[in-house]
């Protein structure tokens, strides 16, 4: 049996701690290479990809902008609309309402216009049948009298009726236009002259001229005699 120092088994422990020793960590030779990796310059084909990513980063991104300025248009487009309608729905309300009111208060007086003046119409319609409904030649002599008290009561009923409506009814004091056919006193009787040829508008232009051509012609002839005279 050997003993606890066995020079074989010194020698052997001896051999492998230097082994061990001599040789490196292999974690040491993995960070080695993976720093000279590291430090290295990108291949083709690593710029290839890294540009095909960042590419498509910014399709993305691209697409991720189109999206939100749809999507801010739309906002925008709604926030319009809203205001469009808020705003002429108060327009026409107030339009609407205020129309209403002028309406009804012009149809209120045109109704009752309308029945004032059907009113109105009733009793002219009455006043002229007992206007026209006094006949003299009925009249007897002994009820003489008291029929022309009946048909004067009846004409100053009618007047009073026609005071009324005047009053009422400024229509009825309007005069009736004029007819224009008529010729008024200080138009001229011939009023189409300047419709006449030339040729007759020149004699008549000489007849009412020569008087004054030939007072004119005199006085220059004893002009011109006076003139050679001195």
């Amino acid at each position: 049996m050997a003993s606890e120092f066995d020079p074989i088994e010194l020698d052997g422990t001896k051999f492998s701690s230097q082994k061990k020793l001599s040789e490196p960590p292999i974690s040491a030779g993995f960070t080695d290479l993976e720093r000279r990796l590291t430090n290295r310059p990108p291949t083709r084909e690593e710029l290839e990809q890294k540009v095909g990513e960042t590419v498509n980063k910014l399709a993305e991104l691209k697409r991720a902008q189109e999206s939100l300025e749809r999507e801010r248009a739309a906002l925008e487009e709604a926030r319009r609309r809203q205001v469009e309608f808020q705003s002429g729905r108060e327009e026409m309300v107030q339009h609407l309402t205020r129309g209403i009111g002028l309406l009804t208060e012009t149809e209120f007086k045109a109704r009752r216009d309308a029945d004032q003046m059907l009113r109105t119409l009733v009793d002219l319609r009455e006043s002229l049948a007992k206007v026209q409904n006094i006949n003299p030649e009925t009249w007897s002599s002994e009820s003489y009298g008291d029929e022309v008290t009946k048909a004067l009561t009846a004409i100053e009923n009618a007047r009073m009726e026609w005071n009324s409506a005047l009053m009422k009814w400024p229509i009825l004091t309007e005069k009736p236009a004029a007819d224009e056919t008529k010729t008024s006193p200080f138009q001229p009787a011939n009023a189409t002259w300047w419709r006449q040829p030339f040729w007759k508008l020149c004699q008549l232009g000489f007849a009412l001229t020569w008087p004054l051509a030939l007072v004119a012609l005199i006085a220059l002839i004893l002009f011109c005699v006076r003139l050679f005279q001195k």
